[in-house]
């Protein structure tokens, strides 16, 4: 069941009337079941392996915290690992290793097709393995009922695609109880309004043109191709974002607040801002449970710069069993260790803001192509075509001729709100003057809603980390 599809606009009324009207101490039990269901509609085994997983975390999760012999402990940890990485590798990167090994063996054998990757598996895996790695490091005991963890990995707006939320900040709200009046009903409209806007209007929107482009790159001059990665920069970030945005709005008709996964990550002026500030959840997951994993900044010097490059690319390949995602991740390692390197050496040397800006934009829509790219023979013309420069073509003609001229200027126009909204969030240029805010920021939302209908794509397109 996704965000943007029909039957999502009925499952919501009638989950969020039951779940009011349903007894205080029932309601986890109810929101359980309406999960369950939300992903049910994806695919009704696959829903199997959801509690599977879960189960098998939870008891293992039980066993770590009432034994006290540390071997033991290890051993339990271990198996959570490998049940849960184990079921990973399965869906996300057999058919790869098992198509790989018979090109470069020359074994005869034939290829693999993919198997079909449940819907949000690495997000929901990555939720519960952090439960138990924590009841493992000491953090908390194990003591909650077997339904609320349940819920707790498969709270339905977030299970898809995040954001990955940790044991202390979902877990609590769970176990209190809340009130209808207490429903913050401008946070819900605000962000699942934003989020829409930036899903159908602008993400989907450009996914009509971005998409034709990769699929058919050798049709494409170099700077068409440079555009059209540039595209996918704002289209990704439009569908992921607008999905946060989205989940985090309809948590919020349940009294949840889930925790922060954006904070406008393309102002960034370096890549290590950038980390800070895109896809936190994720970013701080890696950082807990991997990099801490390998030693953190508790190694010597060399090792530790080892630890930060081995992370970028393990999350690249997290993506997806793809070269593609390899070669993004190693980008991304390799120049954020160069930047660490320049600091270390020029320490008072400082980078004029836009200047900065001009790199991260830039080297973001770079590597992202990596990112898109169907495979590495594709990525290699790209790149080859984009630095020869002498074979670009500025008229753009190619381009222009997949949708007609109103389809760009709507593209154009829904980017600069965009642009605009993201820049009054960043410095409150509005937002100091509140007489004028509260008298803008309806009238603003009853503009967005207006061109959602208008604008929007309602082809129900899914969103791109539901992959993932």
């Amino acid at each position: 069941m996704l965000f943007n599809s029909i039957i999502f606009t009925v499952f919501l009324p009638i989950v969020f009337i039951l779940y009011w009207i349903t007894p205080p101490k029932y309601r986890n039990y109810f929101l359980l079941l309406a999960s369950y269901y939300f992903y049910y509609s994806y695919n009704p085994w696959f829903l199997l392996l959801l509690i599977g997983t879960s189960a098998v975390d939870y008891f293992l999760a039980r066993k770590i915290s009432l034994t006290e012999n540390k071997k033991r402990k290890k051993m339990f940890l271990v198996l959570s690992l490998a049940s849960n990485l184990g079921v990973l590798f399965i869906f996300k990167y057999f058919v790869f290793f098992y198509n790989s090994s018979v090109e470069v063996f020359n074994i005869n054998s034939k290829l693999l097709n993919n198997f079909i990757i449940p819907a949000g598996l690495s997000f929901y895996t990555f939720q519960s393995l952090s439960y138990t790695i924590d009841i493992y490091r000491g953090k908390y005991k194990a003591d909650d009922r077997f339904s609320d963890f349940l819920l707790f990995v498969s709270f339905f707006p977030h299970m898809v695609a995040g954001p990955i939320v940790r044991y202390n900040d979902l877990m609590p709200q769970f176990k209190i109880i809340t009130y209808f009046k207490n429903i913050n009903w401008q946070s819900f409209a605000t962000l699942v309004i934003w989020g829409y806007f930036k899903k159908l209007v602008i993400a989907d929107n450009l996914n009509l043109i971005v998409t034709p482009v990769f699929n058919d790159v050798m049709a494409f001059s170099g700077f068409e191709l440079l555009l059209a990665g540039f595209l996918f920069v704002i289209q990704v970030y439009c569908d992921f974002s607008g999905y946060s945005d989205i989940a985090t709005g309809v948590a919020k008709l349940f009294n949840i607040n889930l925790t922060l996964n954006w904070r406008r990550p393309l102002f960034s002026k370096s890549l290590h801002e950038f980390w800070k500030r895109n896809h936190i959840s994720i970013t701080t997951w890696f950082r807990d449970y991997l990099y801490i994993g390998l030693g953190g900044s508790r190694v010597g010097y060399n090792r530790w710069l080892l630890n930060m490059f081995l992370v970028f690319v393990i999350s690249g390949f997290w993506h997806g069993a793809n070269f593609t995602f390899v070669i993004w991740g190693t980008l991304h390692g390799l120049f954020y260790i160069l930047e660490i390197l320049l600091m270390k050496k020029f320490p008072d040397i400082k980078i004029p803001a836009v200047l900065g800006r001009l790199y991260l934009l830039g080297f973001h829509t770079l590597t992202l192509i990596a990112f898109r790219a169907n495979d590495v023979t594709d990525l290699s013309y790209i790149y080859k075509h984009i630095f020869s420069f002498s074979n670009w073509n500025y008229s753009l003609s190619t381009l222009l001729n997949y949708q007609d001229r109103f389809y760009f200027f709507v593209i154009f126009i829904a980017i600069l709100v965009l642009f605009f909204k993201e820049l009054n969030e960043e410095y409150a240029i509005i937002n100091k003057y509140k007489n004028v805010y509260s008298f803008l920021k309806p009238l603003v939302y009853i503009g967005f809603v207006v061109l959602i209908f208008i604008l929007g794509n309602f082809s129900a397109n899914t969103f791109i980390y539901f992959q993932f």
